[in-house]
């Protein structure tokens, strides 16, 4: 069942058309991941799904209903982790978690009993009463992290939720979003980490300039790229000539550079033969090869295949 239904959304900023008409949709329990260059108009996409902006046209429904943003019940179906943290340094977790809780309606035991949860879920319930303001980056992540938990929204937007962590802090927070969506709880999951999006995400919707560039199955969408065999030599010589289609060859410094075979299945022979050509060239050559190096596909290649490697402001 689709949590969450977006259909041609659009939203435009001085004239420039910032999201051009995307769509997709998140179903119950399932983590999606949300992928995007700088200024491909991911974080106007959540901004406009968290109700922070209104677009100038498309449709937003969460649990079946036309979102609209000022409505309370909405407001308890959504939560939100935002790259900027949200919390206060100079209250505790526990003073933070009530003070939001108590803003989405929470009171009394189950306000209690929720906060005992969350800084449990979180790591933080030994420190539940020191200052939010002496913490880690860390921890002050976790936290930001629990307040957007308290109130057990349906569906959950995270915007770089592990930016600036430590390592364990990183794994805590990728377990808990493993685990809430487990329960039944969507995810929509922003972030430049690729390993991160790997190891969480069912689906992805990679976004550049405002449109949808792909969507699907991480394992499906891994399939359209492939990996290679690189091969360092101290010499180009004659190679180029020589080797023709069977690899691509990348000029180096001082007269060296990197023999590649891709490992796609429809190259014209498998790789192991072109692997045995290419060693009986370099053999015939004398050329030295001084490392070879395998690359799997993943989803960061796939993404600057897509995108492109040019730098974004």
């Amino acid at each position: 069942m689709s949590l969450l239904q977006v259909s041609d959304l659009r939203k435009s900023y001085d004239g420039r058309l910032a999201v051009r008409g995307i769509s997709f949709q998140v179903n119950a329990g399932e983590v999606v991941g949300l992928l995007g260059p700088n200024g491909a108009g991911k974080s106007t996409t959540m901004m406009m799904l968290a109700g922070l902006l209104r677009p100038d046209a498309g449709t937003i429904h969460i649990d079946g209903e036309p979102f609209v943003p000022t409505n309370a019940r909405f407001r308890r179906l959504l939560g939100v982790v935002p790259q900027d943290l949200a919390v206060y340094p100079e209250l505790t977790p526990r003073e933070n978690l009530t003070f939001f809780g108590r803003l989405y309606g929470l009171r009394g035991h189950e306000l209690e009993a929720r906060i005992a949860e969350v800084l449990e879920q979180i790591g933080l319930t030994r420190q539940a009463d020191d200052k939010a303001g002496t913490f880690s980056g860390g921890m002050k992540r976790r936290l930001n992290f629990g307040v957007a938990l308290l109130h057990q929204p349906k569906l959950l937007i995270l915007d770089e939720p592990t930016v600036g962590v430590d390592p364990q802090s990183r794994s805590h927070l990728l377990d808990a979003v493993r685990h809430i969506s487990e329960r039944g709880v969507s995810v929509l999951y922003a972030s430049h980490y690729m390993e991160e999006v790997e190891a969480v995400c069912e689906r992805v919707i990679i976004i550049d300039r405002g449109q949808i560039v792909a969507a699907g199955a991480v394992r499906e969408l891994l399939s359209r790229t492939a990996g290679d065999v690189r091969m360092s030599v101290d010499r180009i010589g004659t190679l180029s000539e020589r080797l023709g289609a069977l690899a691509a060859i990348e000029t180096g410094s001082n007269g060296g550079g990197t023999i590649v075979l891709s490992m796609a299945e429809t190259a014209a022979q498998p790789l192991c033969q072109r692997l045995t050509r290419v060693l009986s060239v370099l053999a015939e050559e004398q050329i030295e090869v001084k490392a070879i190096e395998t690359r799997e596909a993943n989803l960061e290649r796939l993404f600057l295949e897509l995108t492109g490697r040019t730098l974004r402001d």
